[in-house]
């Protein structure tokens, strides 16, 4: 059987550094960081006060997406997930009026779904009397599927519909699993990405008592360091990102602008540890390879790798260490940065953002850099190509989007120049 080629051709976003893709593009490119103080609830009790929020957000401003009226059956999350949606749609011009919609598909993530709502309900119930007072819309605000389905119910996609949820790694499943629907003919084209709203008190304290947030609350915005030797864990983010993935030949037919071209995937476990990577870099080594080998291409033809690099410890020399196993000689000649220095860690939701930060790099010719390094770790060669503090000019044909999650979740997607 052969393989159908899947292009790219929507994009839509809501994130700590923008309302739309252009928006967060220009401000990945200028070194803007998205961390500040928290405003979602009281943190001064908290041992991390600040993270990567979506500024001033308010549902009002995006009627075309969801009403106040929709919006308060929906958790945080989904509201971010329907707002993405519906730029993604938009801006791949599918007349969905004329589309066969039983070939368009959904498949969209979340790491922890709606844990405000969880935590809102039962919270409510703990301070009352013993009653069971609990909202009829508990159960469909806080499930991890729902932003799927909300997203295929409203634009009426009667194709694949469900949500992968692989922690970190959450969104770069979403997005090989509709690659592959696609590429197998199972659907014509898919909705794919993932949202994640985790700045609550209940997300907040559990990854703070796991020792996994940096405690740098004197200087928020310089807080994830990737690859500094200061560095002391990751900033949470919140916000959705996703993609349009189209069947090319169905793309060319309707003059569908491309984007890019999604051309392989891996995913492998570490099988190692709760949350920490192998040490080595085994299975984020592994699983580089496998989406090289899925793509057809070879180590020398990535450009950049924009690397899962959330600032911690571990993590980030094990992700290197995998990269020069993977890559060797070549590691040095191509870029590689970490965007989460300035979105903060959008766990579930983090894959989809980076894959659209490469293919914007793609189109764009721009490399965003990884900011706030003020003393690179001794533990990383020289030689690297880390992109340091400002943005870099460089074509790019093809790049690579490493994404890791608690439980040993390894995906590596791989986009190329369309041609």
């Amino acid at each position: 059987m052969e393989l159908k080629r899947v292009v790219v051709t929507g994009v839509g976003t809501i994130n700590p550094l923008g309302k739309t893709v252009e928006e967060f593009f220009d401000n990945l490119l200028k070194g803007v960081s998205g961390a500040g103080p928290i405003t979602r609830f009281d943190a001064s009790k908290f041992k991390t006060q600040f993270a990567c929020e979506v500024k001033n957000f308010d549902v009002a401003q995006h009627p075309e997406a969801l009403d106040k009226k929709e919006a308060r059956k929906l958790d945080m999350y989904t509201q971010f997930a329907m707002i993405a949606a519906h730029e993604i749609i938009k801006d791949s011009g599918l007349d969905l009026a004329t589309e066969n919609v039983d070939e368009i598909g959904v498949v969209w993530a979340s790491g922890i779904g709606g844990i405000r709502t969880f935590f809102d309900e039962v919270k409510g119930f703990a301070l009352g009397d013993g009653t069971p007072r609990y909202s009829p819309f508990f159960v469909p605000k806080m499930i991890a599927d729902i932003a799927a389905g909300q997203i295929s119910m409203k634009y009426g996609l009667r194709g694949p519909n469900y949500a992968t949820v692989s922690a970190c790694a959450s969104s770069t499943h979403a997005l090989i699993d509709a690659f592959d629907l696609i590429r197998l003919g199972k659907a014509t084209a898919i909705v794919a990405g993932g949202s994640e709203a985790p700045i609550v008190e209940a997300a907040m304290g559990g990854f703070s008592s796991a020792q996994a947030l940096s405690t740098r609350n004197d200087s928020p915005e310089t807080a994830s360091r990737p690859f500094d030797v200061d560095r002391d864990g990751f900033v949470m983010g919140e916000g959705a990102a996703g993609l349009m993935l189209e069947e090319l030949e169905h793309a060319k037919a309707r003059g569908a602008k491309i984007y890019a071209e999604i051309v392989g995937g891996g995913m492998t476990a570490d099988a190692y540890h709760l949350t920490a990577p192998h040490p080595e870099g085994l299975g984020a080594a592994s699983v580089m390879r496998k989406a090289l080998e899925d793509a057809g291409l070879k180590p020398e033809d990535i450009d950049y790798i924009n690397v899962h690099g959330t600032s911690t410890p571990v993590g980030d020399i094990a992700e290197i260490k995998a990269v020069e196993k993977v890559f060797g000689e070549h590691t040095y000649k191509m870029n590689i940065s970490s965007t989460k220095s300035m979105t903060g860690h959008l766990l579930g939701a983090t894959g989809a953002l980076e894959a659209l930060a490469c293919i914007c790099t793609i189109q764009r010719g721009m490399i965003p850099p990884t900011i706030n390094n003020q003393n690179l770790d001794p533990a990383f060669d020289k030689r690297l190509n880390l992109t340091l503090h400002t943005a870099q000019k460089r074509e790019v044909k093809a790049a690579l989007s490493n994404t890791f999650g608690f439980g040993g979740h390894n995906a590596s997607v791989i986009f190329k120049k369309f041609e």
